[in-house]
């Protein structure tokens, strides 16, 4: 066997080792938490059923993107310009559209919405390596645009990598951001549990590996575990009663229904972990900030956990602080995972979002 094959069993061990003194550690406070909250009257959808006709978009290198586009039902649509524009949701790294269940259903019928899984997720085709950037996301957003929204005006609301790759797409084009009477397309935004850079990509890594990893060991051994992604994938599924006590602690800060907890973790298992080393030096080069004040011309929320522990509240603080104008919205004791565990809190902001942005589309 090799050097680098025994490294990566011999990684993937200790992994798994740590993984589970980790769970001994944490499976009675997950138990307290999963205790501490029943299932509450909106969650009687099961969470990720909300579906529409599936739409395939191509992007520019040849990834095909599978897209959902929830149209607005006329008996019940909003009135004014919000009949007319579009949200767009993007989402964040090792999660697919349906993270946005809570959303999805406050919008279903009332705004027409597009969701999208973005490349190497969910439904949509695995991308090279090469085009395994944040960049690359930003021009499969425009190609989404130019497919499924060729006109009117459009929010764009991103959760974590997402928000990432709307602040990438203002850096490719800041004339999208402006009002629709001044021929801009892009009128709103919403920037939730993200950054424009500044970020330590093992934190992203915490909740997708069967232990935790210190960010230096991290960055020495992506390589290594990359070359032997499918023992990390076969070590996490034999731990997965261990991988969600880390789900729970890292993406949710406050008590959540087990459902919740649950939910996340299916979505971030079915996530090869090649996809996570791929994506990984991507998010270490990230810098947006010269290029985010464009969005200072659109009205633009930033909504983000106080208990956040993969894009910490002082990104968000500093989102608000580059981005004139901008609404800073802190959400006591909710983790990364803000857009379920605060889902009423978060879609009440977006209804402000949508009622200012469409202001001026509206007079237009």
């Amino acid at each position: 066997m090799s050097i680098a094959g025994r490294a990566g069993q011999i990684a993937a061990g200790t992994l798994g080792a740590a993984a589970v003194a980790a769970a001994a550690r944490g499976a009675v406070v997950v138990k307290k938490r999963r205790r501490a909250i029943e299932e509450r009257p909106e969650d009687r959808t099961p969470l990720g059923t909300l579906r529409s006709c599936p739409v395939t978009v191509v992007t520019s290198d040849g990834v095909p993107l599978h897209v959902e586009v929830d149209e607005v039902d006329p008996a019940h649509a909003r009135t004014g310009a919000s009949r007319e524009v579009t949200l767009v949701f993007v989402h964040g790294f090792c999660l697919n559209l349906d993270c946005w269940h809570f959303q999805r259903a406050a919008y279903r019928g009332l705004v027409r919405s597009v969701f999208y899984d973005q490349r190497s997720h969910g439904r949509s085709g695995r991308s090279s390596l090469g085009n395994a950037t944040i960049e690359q996301l930003a021009d499969d957003l425009f190609g989404v645009l130019e497919a499924v929204v060729p006109e009117g005006p459009v929010i764009l609301v991103g959760h974590s990598m997402g928000g990432m790759t709307i602040a990438a797409f203002a850096e490719e084009h800041p004339e999208f951001f402006a009002p629709y009477d001044e021929g801009g397309r892009v009128i709103g935004v919403g920037l939730i549990s993200t950054t424009a850079g500044g970020l330590d990509p093992s934190r992203l890594l915490i909740p997708m590996l069967p232990a935790k990893l210190s960010g230096g060991i991290a960055h020495r051994t992506m390589k290594t575990l990359a070359r032997g992604h499918s023992l990390v994938d076969r070590v996490r599924a034999m731990g997965s009663s261990v991988a969600t006590v880390f789900t729970d602690v890292f993406a949710f800060g406050d008590a959540v229904p087990a459902a919740y907890v649950e939910f996340v973790d299916g979505i971030l298992s079915q996530t090869p972990f090649e996809v996570v080393a791929e994506f990984f030096p991507s998010f270490r080069s990230l810098d947006k900030y010269a290029s985010i004040n464009a969005l200072g011309r659109v009205p633009t929320t930033i909504i983000c956990g106080t208990a956040d522990r993969v894009t910490a509240i002082g990104h968000s603080r500093k989102l608000h602080s580059y981005i004139p104008g901008s609404r800073l919205v802190e959400c006591e004791r909710a983790g990364h995972m803000v857009i379920l565990e605060r889902h009423g809190q978060v879609n009440a902001e977006l209804d402000q979002l949508l009622a200012s942005a469409t202001r001026d589309a509206a007079s237009a």
